[in-house]
């Protein structure tokens, strides 16, 4: 008799003991089917439907949000859909999927291979995305997230040429003339601003490398001998541009005036320059005499 009892308490607690994580399974799969739902507005463009999957007291980051994001509002601020566009996420595939619970919270990690319309042509990333889901009135609902580039994809974006927009091609250009009439004006703050602490430069003739003091040493010595820069031209420009740095190839060509006398020079020049806090900064350049 106490042997029959212990062998139904061992079935029991085995039971007991399995039965949670078989509740889970139902849940498992109600997540797993709303997570699909989000993506399928995202490809319909179905901004009602995005709204909805997400709780209005939201919080998270989104891919590339430089600060936390509050309340459904501004997820879907983030997540503008035009049904109109010809722009957008057109499929998506699961590569990892996984879940963990505590009570009514679940904590979701997954990547997902994203392909989308841009109008740079067809796009494919992949994301790497937590989301915290908790259950609200018996469903389940997407309550924090945080979206970011799986480190493949970051990779393969800095190695990838791309192409500047008119505005911000019109900013590096900007930035490429700024820094020679600062030297030939011998403008310190303005040198100083553009170029970083860590600049390599080979000038045109001369065998030895500048650094950043060579240039601010440079440009007093111009000022000093009271030259003047009379003209200054780039006839020909390529740009090539992958993540933030920007490598410009040019052909240059400026005029001086030093104690009456006008002096020309020209040639060829490739100048690193990257974007930093939206500042288009030159840490090196190679200048040849184009002969």
């Amino acid at each position: 008799m106490k042997l029959r009892i212990l062998a139904v308490i061992l079935v029991l607690a085995a039971t007991l003991g399995a039965a949670p994580q078989d509740d889970r399974k139902a849940d498992r799969e109600a997540i797993r089917a709303h997570i699909d739902s989000i993506f399928q507005a995202f490809i319909n463009k179905d901004a009602a439907k995005l709204r909805a999957t997400h709780h209005q007291n939201w919080l998270g980051y989104l891919e590339g949000s430089r600060t936390m994001i509050r309340g459904v509002d501004g997820y879907m601020n983030n997540n503008y859909v035009d049904p109109a566009s010809p722009y957008g996420m057109k499929s998506y595939k699961m590569r990892e999927f996984d879940m963990i619970f505590n009570g009514d919270a679940a904590f979701v990690c997954f990547t997902a291979e994203v392909e989308a319309n841009t109008p740079n042509g067809p796009s494919k990333r992949t994301l790497r995305i937590s989301d915290f889901y908790t259950k609200q009135n018996g469903q389940w609902i997407q309550t924090g997230s945080d979206t970011e580039l799986h480190p493949e994809s970051a990779e393969e974006q800095y190695q990838t040429p791309r192409s500047l927009g008119d505005r911000m091609k019109k900013q590096l250009l900007d930035a490429r003339e700024a820094v020679w009439r600062a030297y030939f004006s011998n403008d310190r703050a303005a040198l100083e601003k553009l170029i970083p602490e860590e600049t390599v430069t080979i000038e045109a003739g001369d065998n030895n490398w500048g650094n950043r003091n060579a240039i601010f040493e440079g440009a007093a010595r111009f000022a000093k001998s009271g030259g003047k820069l009379v003209k200054l031209e780039f006839p020909k420009t390529e740009i090539q541009v992958y993540g933030y740095t920007a490598v410009v190839y040019s052909n240059y060509s400026y005029e001086l005036e030093t104690g009456g006398q006008h002096y020309q020079q020209s040639g060829r020049v490739t100048e690193v320059f990257v974007l930093r806090k939206g500042q288009w900064v030159n840490p090196g350049w190679h200048m040849d005499s184009g002969k």
